[in-house]
């Protein structure tokens, strides 16, 4: 009844119209009056729809670019050296930094050697590298200048002489030896366990007593020894040799850090030094085995007294 009633006020209107001569348009026959114009819309709910339709095709200017939270608080800068910033402090950070620089230098030159065959140079180059890195750790706790920043700063460098140098030069030491494929998948784990092994140490919780895994300063050390000494081993057992060492970096296996082996009775120390005497490189075979196996004995013995 009301659809009939608005159709027949419509044509009514319609006709009133063209009796006064008014002029006609084709809007004023299609379109219903305004206060009718969007019933049918808002009892089907098509008003919301047709006002989105409307909101999504607006055309959005090229040249506004839509706003960003603009960040009102105040930047504050940290500084390198937390505590009293003194002349002499920061003389002392200025000497631990260039220690840690050191090792980072050395490390390239390692790189730059091994790769034109100075092996055992670049080996020895690595060792030094490996002293550096343990005396800018010293030097920071006992100059009382130990900081986040050389703690980022170390694991950096420590990346590229130790994740990236020494792989290069056991690398260039394998040459003609082994196969290329082989010998570089075994130095590509070195440089990938080592990021691993450094990640983890910078988010771990410390222990006094254990590493988690063998630490990377150490892998580096056993594999710039090994070179430098020309461990007359084959070619094939290296390789494994070096795959293995990588594993052991990123296990969870706990190795004792030095302190605690300087801390072992004298005796202990006197066969290794006979050995030495005797066959260093057969010495450092058997040390370097013994270590990597007290691990995993630690591990197992941990595990029947828990």
């Amino acid at each position: 009844m009301r659809r009939s009633s608005t159709f027949a006020r419509q044509v009514l209107l319609v006709r009133v119209g063209r009796r006064d001569g008014g002029p006609q348009s084709a809007t004023d026959v299609a379109l219903p009056e305004h206060r009718y114009a969007d019933r049918p819309g808002r009892r089907y709910g098509l008003s919301r729809i047709r006002r989105a339709e409307v909101e999504a095709v607006m055309p959005v200017s090229p040249a506004l670019a839509p706003a960003a939270p603009v960040d009102e608080s105040p930047s504050m800068s940290i500084p390198l050296l937390p505590g009293e910033r003194t002349a002499a402090r920061r003389m002392k950070f200025a000497v631990v930094n260039a220690c840690t620089l050191a090792s980072l230098m050395l490390g390239m030159l390692a790189i730059f050697l091994a790769m034109q065959g100075e092996v055992r140079v670049a080996a020895l180059c690595l060792i030094a590298c490996v002293a550096f890195d343990g005396l800018d750790g010293a030097l920071a706790r006992k100059l009382g200048v130990a900081s986040p920043f050389g703690a980022q700063m170390d694991s950096l460098a420590d990346m590229c002489s130790f994740g990236l140098a020494a792989p290069v030069v056991v690398y260039a030491s394998l040459a003609g030896s082994v196969s290329t494929p082989a010998a570089a998948v075994a130095c590509a784990l070195v440089a990938a366990c080592a990021a691993i092994r450094l990640a983890r140490f910078n988010v771990s919780p410390k222990d006094g007593r254990f590493f988690c895994g063998v630490p990377t300063t150490m892998a580096a050390a056993v594999l710039a020894l090994t070179v430098a000494i020309g461990l007359p081993v084959p070619g094939p057992v290296l390789v494994a040799g070096v795959a293995v060492l990588a594993f052991t970096m990123v296990s969870s296996f706990p190795y004792a850090k030095l302190a605690r082996l300087v801390k072992l009775p004298p005796w202990l120390w006197l066969a290794p030094v006979i050995g030495a005497l005797v066959d260093v490189r057969l010495t450092f075979a058997l040390v370097v085995v013994g270590y990597l196996v007290s691990g995993p004995v630690l591990w197992l013995r941990q595990r029947r007294t828990a």
